[in-house]
């Protein structure tokens, strides 16, 4: 056979074995669950509007999609600048971004491995033999130097694919970092949120709570007057200044969580307590989003980070089924060098003194104790614990969504109810101080009238702010609009430039609804229920 012919036949068989089928599972994502709702009851209907600042109706728009920067939707300038900081401060969100990077930098050292190694070496070697290594005896033979130099190449084909799901699942690894990076981004944006919100309750609360203790003090003087005219008995008196003292005793409480919010929030926004913020957060000032967007069922999984990331993982997971088969297979590893070696530093590189070898090996495992069967059935157990949990995430992405939709509805016929309360409270103490002035009622009926107007003023308060919070917990709950977002700004902490790929950016942004990636589903719990937004 002509020496052409043999080569490219030699090529073409090379080129057949790095292009065969991996071994182990293709990874398919899974599809989206088949339902139509979040709800037994559908789609959400309009709230309930009531007469009070944060009382707007609210009305749900299926399908449409979130803004990158929902919390804008609140129109406070104060909590943008907050946010703003916390993005480019927070300690939690640089160590997600470092962790991404080092993902990107594993998966490009992985692809090392699809070319041939290439190693120089040099050396110098003084040495002296005995006799005895030659067979001989009563000869002496002189110490003698060897210099050698030579260029080694190793190279083992990727036949069975085992390499290519290396990369495979250090691609999905990346991805997994990804959407962490992402989740990570949400949960602060939403913490942000949600504790201005609690600092802006608390401060009406507090301001709520001096106000009734500035009528309660003005009501105890004059009973005090009463009492030197005659009019009333000891015991009102009393009984009134146990009410301020009670109304004064709320207060430190109420001032301890505001200070602990505010702490929070510096935290958040990456500096130290002592360092004030350069924002406060008011009710009056914030603006209930009117409309909302609401994510079709069939979408969801594909806008939560946490349902992406658990995509990544079972991914990943399927990846080293492949590879702890590629392991119990053949391995054909191929090795060349060429150098020189030679007893004087002039004559090393003359063409005697060249030295090459060529060679090749095949190795198949025969007997590892049970080692590697026990280590691809252990990737397949991975693999279906990384399938449940992507399960589990899915509910819980469901659940989030029901429990902020119902939490809106319910804030909303809560406020109304409490208004209409707040309202008939306070016609009540106004008539029981009239009456009691006039001696037409006993005292303990106006101290009644005094703590329900104390108490449905206060709860007023919270179900205004109740209504913001839900608001937040919606829109993190539906994934936050993270693809709307230009190319993730994963920065080197060096160089203070993006490394993010040119291909991983064009996966960065999700463009419009219909033409998100279909990725699939895992674990991002870190979704704050609407109980625990509670402010």
């Amino acid at each position: 056979m002509p020496m052409s012919h043999r080569f490219s036949s030699t090529a073409i068989a090379v080129v057949l074995l790095m292009t065969g089928c991996a071994v182990g599972p293709d990874f398919k994502t899974p599809d989206p669950p088949a339902v139509q709702a979040y709800d037994p009851a559908g789609l959400p209907q309009p709230t309930a509007s009531a007469n009070a600042p944060a009382g707007d109706a609210q009305k749900f728009v299926p399908g449409e999609d979130i803004p990158a920067e929902w919390w804008k939707l609140f129109h406070s300038e104060p909590l943008n600048r907050l946010i703003a900081k916390a993005l480019e401060a927070n300690p939690d969100l640089q160590a997600a971004q470092a962790s991404l990077r080092e993902a990107q930098e594993n998966l490009a050292a992985g692809k090392g491995a699809y070319f041939p190694s290439v190693d120089g070496s040099a050396g110098v070697t003084r040495e002296k033999i005995s006799e005895a290594t030659l067979g001989q005896s009563g000869v002496t033979l002189p110490p003698f130097t060897l210099y050698n130099a030579s260029v080694n190449v190793s190279y083992a084909p990727d036949v069975f694919g085992g390499t290519r799901r290396e990369v495979e699942a250090l691609e999905a690894q990346k991805e997994f970092q990804r959407f962490e990076l992402e989740a990570a981004r949400l949960t602060l944006t939403s913490n942000v949120a949600t504790a201005a919100i609690q600092e802006a309750s608390l401060r009406a609360q507090i301001a709520t709570t001096r106000d009734i203790l500035k009528t309660e003090r003005r009501q105890l003087d004059l009973l005090n007057q009463q009492l030197s005219l005659g009019g009333v008995a000891k015991a009102a008196i009393l009984a009134q200044a146990a009410i301020v003292a009670q109304t004064e005793a709320a207060l430190p409480p109420l001032e301890k969580q505001l200070a602990q919010t505010r702490h929070a929030l510096s935290a958040l926004a990456g500096q130290f307590p002592s360092e004030e913020l350069d924002a406060t957060f008011n009710l009056s000032k914030l603006k209930l989003p009117e409309s909302l967007p609401l994510t079709l069922p069939s979408q969801l999984v594909n806008q939560r980070p946490d349902v992406q990331a658990a995509t990544a993982q079972m991914h990943a997971a399927s990846a080293e089924i492949g590879v702890a088969i590629a392991n119990m297979l053949p391995t054909f590893p191929l090795s060349a060098s060429y150098g020189a070696e030679a007893g004087t530093l002039a004559s090393l590189f003359s063409p005697a003194s060249a030295i090459w070898s060529i060679g090749g090996n095949i190795l198949q495992p025969i007997f590892h104790g049970g080692e590697l069967l026990h280590k691809k059935r252990a990737s397949e157990a991975a693999f279906d614990a990384a399938a449940a949990q992507y399960r589990s995430t899915v509910l819980g992405a469901f659940q989030n969504v029901a429990d902020s939709l119902r939490a809106l509805q319910s804030d909303a016929a809560a406020l109304k109810a409490q208004v209409a309360a707040d309202r008939a409270a306070a016609d009540s103490l106004k008539l029981s101080r009239d009456q009691f002035n006039a001696g037409a009622i006993s005292y303990l009926s106006l101290l009644t009238a005094e703590q329900t107007y104390q108490q449905t003023k206060l709860a007023l308060v919270q179900a205004e702010a109740q209504r913001f919070a839900d608001t937040a917990a919606l829109f993190q709950a539906l994934g936050g609009g993270w693809w709307k977002q230009p190319a993730a700004e994963v920065k080197n902490s060096s160089a203070g430039e993006p490394v993010v790929s040119e291909n991983d950016q064009q996966k960065e942004t999700v463009p419009a609804a219909q033409e998100k990636p279909a990725a699939s589903k895992q674990a991002w719990q870190k979704t704050n229920s609407t109980s625990e937004n509670n402010p």
